[in-house]
């Protein structure tokens, strides 16, 4: 299991918290008694479904202690609950009116399973609501992945990333056969990051975690530094000295 580290995470709050504004945005004025945040990180997606639906009864859950822990401090006015969303929730009583997860299920195996089961946890005439990375052909990621397939890492990485993420044909065709009705939608967001750096600290927080697990603190320093060279290549600096991160999200809501 990958350890999260929620404060690096963090470092893009707004970034990463706009995309559940959108996704919540697209559910809203729905009635609601009871709303779970599957995956919730450090609470910034529970409050954005709190706020989206005030009256409800809202649960942010997540597997990692790290993420719960940060969750409980920043939002100290929420409930937050250890669960594991590849598991289904079957820890979790009874059903809800909106199951959503914002950039989690990617960490997920098996989405055609996985959906089924989320979607048994939602109340007749509920939503399952998801918001799943789909950047895995950006530049970032294509660097990574040659990168770990050179010679002097390759060792290092026995058991590279497994990428989850169905394509969206796929989705279409298991939504179709679990919901009532769906909707499934793509968005690409262009961040404005100050430097090349910040491209890798992002990735600090996600996708990089597992290949920098892997590795001692002289080895971490030199694949970083290998990653930071050929992202200054694929990244230009536009004219005001910042750099135009795109970043690919796909959403879907589907209808209990």
């Amino acid at each position: 299991m990958v350890a999260w580290d929620a404060a690096q995470y963090l470092v893009f709050e707004r970034e990463r918290t706009q995309p559940a504004i959108d996704l919540a945005r697209r559910i809203a004025g729905r009635r609601v008694a009871r709303a779970v945040d599957v995956g919730c990180g450090p609470g910034n997606s529970t409050a954005v479904l709190a706020a989206a639906f005030p009256d409800a009864e809202v649960l942010g859950v997540d597997s990692s202690p790290e993420m719960l822990d940060a969750a409980r401090s920043a939002h100290p006015g929420l409930s937050f609950a250890h669960a594991d969303a590849a598991g289904g929730l079957a820890e979790l009583a009874g059903s809800f009116d909106v199951v959503f997860s914002n950039a989690c299920l990617q960490w997920v195996p098996d989405h055609p399973a996985l959906l089924a089961r989320l979607m048994r946890k939602v109340a007749p005439g509920g939503v399952l609501a998801v918001q799943v990375p789909v950047n895995y052909d950006e530049p970032v990621h294509r660097i990574i992945r040659e990168i770990v397939a050179r010679p002097a890492w390759r060792g290092a990485f026995p058991q590279p990333r497994v990428l989850h993420t169905l394509a969206p044909e796929e989705y279409f065709d298991v939504l179709s056969r679990i919901a009532t009705d769906f909707s499934l939608w793509q968005t690409s967001y262009y961040h404005r990051l100050p430097s090349h750096e910040a491209v890798l600290a992002w990735y600090r927080g996600t996708g990089l975690r597992p290949y920098l697990k892997a590795l001692g603190e002289r080895d971490r320093a030199r694949f970083e530094a290998d990653v930071l060279a050929e992202v200054e290549k694929s990244y230009p600096v536009r004219e005001n000295g910042e750099v135009m991160f795109r970043f690919p999200r796909l959403f879907f809501v589907a209808e209990a």
